[in-house]
């Protein structure tokens, strides 16, 4: 299934991300579906941009920005299709759950918090 986003929403979303990181701090999937309002379905359009803004930050060796993102549950980090994406694009290894991706996903985040993103990133 192809999911499309509007230049609106991808906009929007960036923005939630980049004050996310200048607050330094994350933000919860339910908390960015109810801000940006997607058309249904919206965790999978959610998802897909995410994907789509780890792919392009990837390529331009940044930090991965969607790892701002996390589940509400206890565990408080990105659900398992994050681990998996970040793998596929060659920045994590190894289970997407237990002490490694908790400390994987940790120094992502400060090195989100640390990095300065340009402004041009545009759904392609």
């Amino acid at each position: 299934m192809s999911v499309r986003i509007s230049r609106q929403h991808w906009e929007a979303l960036l923005a939630e991300l980049e004050l996310a990181r200048r607050q330094r701090h994350l933000v919860t999937y339910r908390a960015l579906l109810e801000r940006l309002q997607f058309p249904s379905p919206a965790m999978q359009t959610l998802t897909a941009a995410l994907e789509h803004l780890a792919a392009i930050d990837a390529r331009a060796e940044q930090p991965l920005r969607s790892s701002l993102v996390i589940s509400q549950g206890a565990s408080r980090l990105p659900r398992t299709g994050f681990f998996e994406c970040a793998e596929r694009l060659g920045r994590f290894s190894g289970p997407s759950d237990g002490v490694a991706a908790a400390s994987w996903h940790a120094s992502e985040v400060v090195r989100v918090f640390e990095f300065e993103y340009p402004e041009e990133a545009k759904p392609e």
